[in-house]
């Protein structure tokens, strides 16, 4: 067995997920997960559930008005969502 170079677990692991093209899947994973931060404890407690498919993030909210203001700002929303995450993985949110 022939020794190489030494690389960080981290590197491997990423190299694995491009390979594999699920970085992108835990990327939406991720802005998933970033919802309660990015809009606040205030907004989240009336989010019912989240989830992205396709680079579209769902939203299903329990107050109407709410929904309309997170309408008007959803391409604020989707900037901070891409920044947190670092790349363009969200492109789109859906608010039922």
């Amino acid at each position: 067995m022939k020794r190489t170079q030494a690389q960080q677990i981290g590197d491997i692991i990423n190299g694995y997920l491009k390979q594999e093209n699920l970085d992108l899947a835990l990327d939406e994973h991720r802005a998933s997960a970033l919802w309660p931060e990015i809009v606040g404890q205030g907004v989240n407690r009336y989010t019912m559930r989240r989830w992205v498919k396709d680079g579209v993030m769902h939203v299903q909210l329990s107050s109407a008005p709410l929904r309309n203001e997170l309408m008007l700002n959803r391409s604020r929303i989707v900037a901070l969502v891409n920044e947190a995450l670092g790349r363009e993985v969200i492109h789109d949110i859906v608010f039922y």
